[in-house]
């Protein structure tokens, strides 16, 4: 069974930046789109980044600007770029790949913006 993992997260102050890197462990065929998505306590989970298989991407408006998702090839992990964090940029981000017969996710990754 194909698992996603995440890594790069981790502590950084404010004003810095980190790159999430998500791989598959396996092949996924024929994939929609692949997305980064953050959880922060107290609050649902909500979408950051997506970047569909023909490589349109899009982004939160509270992150437009700042970060980048983006992939070479079919074969490559996926990665976000997250620059100019803020405190509000603490969360958990799980990456996810959506297929036409499964939604994939990762275990996610724990990112703090702090001083």
């Amino acid at each position: 069974q194909v698992q996603l993992v995440e890594s790069g997260g981790g502590l950084v102050q404010p004003g810095g930046s980190l790159r999430l890197s998500c791989a598959a462990s396996g092949p996924i065929f024929r994939i929609n789109s692949m997305a980064w998505y953050r959880q922060a306590p107290g609050k649902e989970r909500e979408l950051v980044a997506v970047i569909t298989g023909g490589g349109t991407t899009n982004y939160a408006d509270s992150v437009k600007g700042r970060f980048t998702i983006s992939r070479n090839n079919a074969k490559s992990p996926m990665y976000l770029q997250m620059n100019t964090l803020k405190p509000d940029d603490t969360a958990v981000y799980y990456c996810n790949v959506n297929s036409p017969n499964r939604n994939y996710w990762g275990q996610g990754t724990q990112v703090t913006v702090s001083s």
